[in-house]
This record gives structure tokens, C-alpha cells and sequence, in this order.
């Protein structure tokens, strides 16, 4: 059962950076291209499951919908977990294990519960306010470093809340 919740709490964490990363202004290397960025910051997430889930994790996002990584760290600069996709397949690691999927979407459903949408999501990191079925983005802030999302549906309700490197 601790498994489980610890399982649920890395997903929870994985929404919520991909999340944050539809609030972040980009960091751009002079080496990137315009179709891939860079984003950090802190970010906080709280799911309205039984129990009610609470995270806050640093994250660094790289790529665009189609391939990109992110990586989960601790306060203290431990990583936590990392996530890389590509159009072929998605990959989930962590300390102790690494998992493979057919797809981000499948990746997320399996981790969290339900596919994110992440072409919306990279969309709004270039704060485009792009809908995504279930999610408010809060853009009003984001000049500032700082992002409110929540989920409405499906259930659970989620909030997001974003302070990004600046």
C-alpha cells in the first residue's frame, strides 16, 4: 500500500512539472531551435483523492510535445524521477526502477490516472492560452514567474501553482 502511494505522489509530481511547464518562460540556450526550449522553477500540486495528495518539487523540462525529458528533484537537489519521450515510446525512471511506455499519454494515464495534455501544455509555456479538455490555466502571471492551473474534471480535482527560475 506505501508503494502505491509513493507510485501516486511521483505521477502526482510528473503532472505537476509538465503543468508547470505550460506557466514557465522559456530559458533559451543559444544553441537550442525555436521547437526546443528549456524551463525551471518550484512548483506545488495538491490532488483531491482520498487521501488527499501534497507535493512540491524543483523540475527542469527540456523538448516540445513530440520529444522532450523531465527531471524531479528534492530541495536538496536529489533527483527524484525523470521522464523522456520521443514519438516512439516514453521512459519513466527512478531510483530504484525504470519503466517503458508506448506513448507520453499512456505514460501519464499509467502514473496519474488520466493522459495530460501536452501539446497544450508546451503551448502554454509560449503563453499561449490553448484550451485543454478538464484544465483552467491561470496565464495572467506568468510575465511575473507564476502559474495557477487546476483540473475541474475529471476527478480528482487538482491545483497547480508554479514559481519559476527567473
Amino acid at each position: 500500500m506505501k508503494l502505491l502511494a509513493f507510485w501516486r505522489s511521483l505521477g502526482v509530481a510528473l503532472i505537476a512539472s509538465i503543468l508547470v511547464a505550460a506557466c514557465a518562460i522559456p530559458v533559451r540556450d543559444s544553441g537550442t531551435f525555436d521547437t526546443e526550449a528549456s524551463w525551471r522553477g518550484r512548483l506545488q500540486v495538491q490532488v483531491q483523492s482520498d487521501p488527499q495528495q501534497s507535493l512540491s518539487a524543483a523540475f527542469e523540462l527540456q523538448g516540445n510535445p513530440s520529444s522532450g525529458s523531465l527531471r524531479l528533484t528534492s530541495p536538496l537537489g536529489t533527483t527524484l524521477a525523470e521522464a523522456q519521450w520521443t514519438p516512439q515510446d516514453a521512459v519513466w525512471r527512478t531510483t530504484t526502477e525504470t519503466r517503458h511506455f508506448v506513448s507520453m499519454d499512456q505514460m501519464t494515464e499509467q502514473l496519474v490516472g488520466t493522459p495530460l495534455p501536452l501539446a497544450a501544455l508546451f503551448d502554454w509555456l509560449q503563453a499561449r492560452p490553448t484550451p485543454a479538455q478538464g484544465w483552467e490555466a491561470d496565464l495572467q502571471d506568468l510575465p511575473q514567474g507564476r502559474l495557477r492551473a487546476q483540473r475541474v474534471q475529471p476527478a480528482p480535482a487538482a491545483q497547480l501553482r508554479i514559481v519559476l527560475e527567473q
